[in-house]
């Protein structure tokens, strides 16, 4: 064993690793115990399916059949079908236009609810009561809502003169439809955006306001770089959950027998759920799993790669 040196600082090469007694290897069976019920279900219930998922992504498979390797015909069959390409559309623009929105009027809320005022407690109560209300409950009350003859938004609408629009069966106002569903259930990341708010030092507040900023300046140059990590938080997770959209449009269609208006609501999710359990081509949903996969992984690693340019971390 030798002495090295490295930035100034001597060690021992090849390091001495402490030798573990009894009490170690006891805490470590002991510690090892515990995990044991994670590690069975990551196993089982999340290694093991992803796995069979990228086997099964270059196979023929049916339940009832024997697995039969196709190789890469599945990803070129995939890139030339017109409805991937459709639904592939469809989810980037809900991650385009309803994440953007849902950030900036979660965020519009947030500074609203933090506002010193008189029954704060209450309105974030009501703020927040629709994000618990069931997915299903809640997307057959936007029908109803948005109901074309007798809904209340079309209703309201035509008190000031407006002609509402056919919401779900209109190609282009379908969407937007699902995107209004999407704001009234965003109570959990105004609840994200509070807390981050919480955070914002008071004392930069004040010496910006003796200093003469108005509120407006006060809240573009030090409450937004403030909250910024938690932008940054709120703009990935809604990402990823808007590139898996399922429920709300598959809702949609099941109780209205809507269908799909010239597949305008026919997402990248529903696709792949048609694929794997109505025409049990499960080979071709497992390459559909996985290229969404890699979407979504790009566009989290492009997300954290660029959020250096308007993300700020105190200290």
């Amino acid at each position: 064993m030798k002495e090295a040196r490295t930035g100034g600082r001597s060690f021992l090469w090849p390091p001495r690793f402490h030798k573990w007694g009894f009490r170690d290897r006891k805490n470590f069976r002991i510690g090892m115990l515990f995990l044991l019920p994670w590690t069975i279900g990551f196993l089982a219930f999340t290694l093991y399916p992803m796995l069979a998922s990228l086997v099964y992504s270059f196979s023929i498979y049916h339940a009832k059949a024997p697995l039969e390797w196709n190789g890469i015909k599945n990803y070129t069959d995939l890139f030339t079908d017109d409805l991937f390409w459709t639904a592939l559309y469809n989810t980037v623009y809900m991650v385009a236009i309803g994440v953007p929105l849902t950030l900036f009027a979660s965020f519009f809320c947030a500074v609203l609810l933090n506002l010193k005022v008189r029954g704060q407690s209450i309105y974030r109560v009501i703020y927040f009561l629709p994000s618990i209300v069931p997915t299903v409950a809640s997307t057959i009350l936007w029908l109803w809502i948005l109901n074309p003859q007798a809904g209340i938004m079309n209703t309201v609408l035509s008190y000031i003169g407006i002609d509402g629009p056919n919401w779900m069966t209109n190609p282009a106002w379908s969407k937007p439809g699902l995107i209004l569903l999407g704001l009234w259930g965003m109570g959990n990341t105004i609840v994200i955006y509070l807390s981050g708010l919480q955070d914002v030092p008071v004392n930069l507040i004040e010496a910006a306001e003796l200093d003469g900023a108005n509120w407006w300046q006060r809240l573009w140059h030090i409450t937004i770089p403030m909250v910024s990590p938690i932008t940054l938080f709120n703009l990935i997770t809604g990402v990823i959950f808007m590139f898996q959209y399922f429920a709300q449009a598959y809702v949609f269609r099941g109780f209205q027998n809507l269908g799909y208006p010239m597949n305008s609501t026919l997402f990248y999710s529903v696709l792949l759920y048609q694929n794997a359990f109505q025409w049990l081509k499960m080979g071709y949903a497992s390459a559909m799993a996985w290229v969404l996969f890699i979407i979504i992984l790009f566009c989290t690693l492009l997300l954290l790669k660029i959020s250096d340019r308007f993300t700020y971390y105190a200290g």
